[in-house]
């Protein structure tokens, strides 16, 4: 008898290419290198597998170009993950991805601490950075 696998490549791709509201921006007044730090405590999602819930916080920091986040339409953006099926990494990845396109930022680097699950905490980080490119 084959054994199936636990966890399909759909599984692992689940909520990558999802379609979200986009994250508005306005212009930066201040070129000088100055961090900005958001912090987003309620953030929900759920496992792609399981069903089971996903929660924790979402920490994003960079450092701007010529244009900031707008707060606003990043809640309704972090909102939309609520029921979307996704695993933690791929969250901090694809948050990391999207802001960047929207932003163009100095540099980046977003941050999952998520909730314990079956007694495992995981915390996943994810930078990018301009000269780098990635």
């Amino acid at each position: 008898m084959k054994q199936q696998k636990a966890y399909t490549d759909e599984h692992a791709a689940s909520g990558v290419t999802s379609p979200l509201p986009d994250v508005d921006t306005w212009p930066n007044q201040y070129p000088r290198n100055y961090e900005i730090e958001i912090e987003i405590p309620e953030f929900t999602s759920v496992c792609p597998k399981t069903g089971l819930p996903d929660s924790g916080t979402l920490k994003i920091r960079y450092v701007p170009d010529k244009q900031c986040l707008e707060l606003k339409s990043l809640k309704m953006y972090t909102l939309a993950y609520r029921n979307l099926g996704i695993f933690q990494e791929n969250v901090v990845n694809r948050v990391l991805d999207d802001l960047v396109k929207a932003c163009k930022p100095r540099w980046m680097e977003v941050e999952g601490e998520f909730a314990p699950r079956g007694g495992i905490y995981s915390r996943i980080r994810a930078s990018w950075s301009a000269k780098r490119g990635k």
